[in-house]
């Protein structure tokens, strides 16, 4: 399945779900997208619950069904951490992800965008894979020496900064310090769903 190129604010009103992460789509209309989104009511089955969880969270992160497979399947592997943990886990420390949640870019989409052009480095080195799995006390910065303007804008809005990133503004760099706890990533995606919904296609 392919990504999804369409409007973001549309997908979380089908959804029911902010994939921007401030609940602004969802503000105007409540309700799904279309002419009778507003009477669309109906309880969806045990598997579609699944799959709208599923969705829910591939959406965020702005990752395909390939490779949001492949990282749960790694995810099942660990077992020092509950699979579900350990999935948002490993998609918080993809690049983009990453860039994002440092304020250099004001949605996920805009930090693909960055990393996809050149112009983030890990540990001083360049990386131009948004699905690059970070490390713990990865330092993410730019490669330009004076910062891009839309870094600099963004950064200036005063982004919610996560306590699992440390940020130097002056320097414009960004580490990763340690994993997120489950408390600190988004409450309305319920991952036991998720790992039903991939059980049940093992």
């Amino acid at each position: 399945m392919s990504k999804y190129t369409g409007s973001k604010w549309k997908l979380s009103r089908h959804l029911q779900f902010s994939i921007l992460e401030t609940g602004d789509e969802l503000k105007k209309r409540a309700y799904g997208p279309g002419q009778h989104g507003a009477d669309r009511k109906r309880k969806p089955s045990e598997y579609g619950g699944q799959l709208l969880e599923k969705q829910k969270l591939r959406s965020l992160y702005g990752v395909n069904e390939r490779q949001f497979r492949r990282l749960f399947m790694i995810a099942k592997k660990d077992k020092d951490t509950v699979t579900g943990l350990a999935f948002f886990r490993i998609l918080e420390s993809r690049l983009d992800n990453l860039v994002y949640r440092i304020g250099f870019a004001r949605t996920r989409a805009a930090a693909r965008q960055l990393v996809n052009h050149g112009h983030i480095t890990v540990n001083g080195k360049k990386v131009d894979i948004p699905s690059y799995i970070c490390s713990l006390n990865d330092v993410i910065g730019l490669k330009e020496a004076s910062p891009l303007k839309v870094v600099k804008e963004s950064l200036d809005g005063k982004p919610a900064i996560p306590n699992y990133v440390t940020v130097d503004t002056e320097k414009f760099k960004g580490t990763y310090v340690r994993y997120p706890e489950r408390n600190e990533l988004p409450k309305d995606i319920q991952e036991s769903q998720i790992i039903e919904f991939y059980n049940r296609k093992l």
